[in-house]
């Protein structure tokens, strides 16, 4: 006589669809409180469809970033703070395009867990929310995939991607850029998203634990003030400081021959960053090349203009100080 086994599901195998279906209807009114006239479909198809801004467009051109948000993703797990982590994964993709002097029209996330928490998958996802309509893009799709086996529960991982559009003509890619342009740096909210490899070495979990919101506070998202001042400014190239600090990211944008002098003590230095040089014992020339040291973005422009632009940025609340100059050479000099 044949045994009969118990029946196998992809639920006894770790994958919850009704448990997914769930959360993708949770998440539906946050997405649609972001849209945009030029997105033409929901979230939940195969794709999305999202049109060009409508406007005198000569030449548009589309630019693209795809980000993370790191192991700040571990510090989150560890106090329990999960709201901020979807501002950051909008903000590290959104401020790369801004760069270019892009406008964001839509972004996509990839959310891969061990298994689905719909109350933590919510927090993030509402943030990543609040993010999209911080910068003025449409959340218009993404992927969550439960990978029990990949992933422990409780684990999880995340991505962004983003799609935005500049006319040819505007396109900021730092070749107006000349010696004795001033620098400005626009204000951090902190780590931001980067380095948290080393802040966790470097601060105690009970440490964090007690900081946790200072730690985690989410990146500051530039669009709106930025796309605003290049109405009336002529910026020269931007810089988003995220991984590699000051000394990889600013000559990225910078022309050959051309270096950076940046004056150290021209702006105020969150304190979480003392904290990581104290206790941490971490060198000045590391902290400088692993965290953005209160500094978001780097703004480029003719000396003439700096003071205007530090005034229409501050309009938009976002503070900003002449940090230092361009100079012949190469690189980045700290003084």
């Amino acid at each position: 006589m044949a045994v009969k086994r118990p029946s196998l599901s992809y639920r006894k195998s770790g994958v919850d669809i009704d448990k997914a279906n769930t959360f993708v209807e949770a998440i539906k009114p946050m997405a649609a409180s972001t849209r945009r006239p030029e997105v033409l479909t929901g979230i939940g198809g195969f794709g999305a469809l999202c049109g060009l801004p409508k406007g005198d467009w000569k030449e548009p051109v589309l630019v693209s970033s795809t980000d993370g948000v790191g192991t700040k993703l571990k510090v989150a797990q560890m106090t329990g703070l999960y709201e901020g982590l979807g501002v950051d994964l909008v903000g590290m993709n959104v401020n790369d395009i801004l760069t270019l002097g892009a406008e964001p029209l839509f972004f996509l996330d990839y959310f891969a867990v061990g298994k689905i928490e719909l109350e933590m998958m919510k927090k993030i996802v509402s943030g990543i929310a609040d993010g999209c309509r911080q910068a003025g893009c449409a959340l218009i799709g993404g992927e969550t995939a439960e990978m029990p086996g990949v992933y422990p529960a409780g684990d999880f991982d995340l991505a962004g991607f983003t799609v935005g559009v500049v006319e040819r003509s505007r396109i900021i890619d730092g070749k107006a850029v000349r010696a004795g342009d001033a620098v400005i740096g626009v204000a951090s909210n902190g780590f931001h998203s980067n380095g948290f490899s080393l802040v966790r070495k470097a601060l105690p979990s009970d440490f964090l634990r007690e900081h946790a919101e200072e730690v985690l506070k989410p990146t500051r998202i530039y669009v709106k003030p930025v796309l605003s001042l290049l109405k009336k400014e002529p910026v020269h190239a931007m810089a988003h400081i995220t991984g590699g600090g000051f000394y990889d990211n600013i000559p990225r944008v910078i022309p050959k021959g051309l270096g950076v002098r940046v004056h150290m003590g021209s702006w105020p230095v969150p304190r979480v960053f003392r904290w990581v040089e104290e206790k941490g014992g971490v060198a000045t020339r590391e902290m400088y090349r692993t965290f953005n040291m209160g500094i978001g973005l780097i703004i480029v422009l003719p000396k003439d203009r700096a003071l205007k632009a530090i005034a229409h940025l501050a309009k938009h609340e976002e503070r900003a100080w002449v940090i230092g100059e361009i100079v012949p050479g190469e690189g980045v000099t700290l003084q």
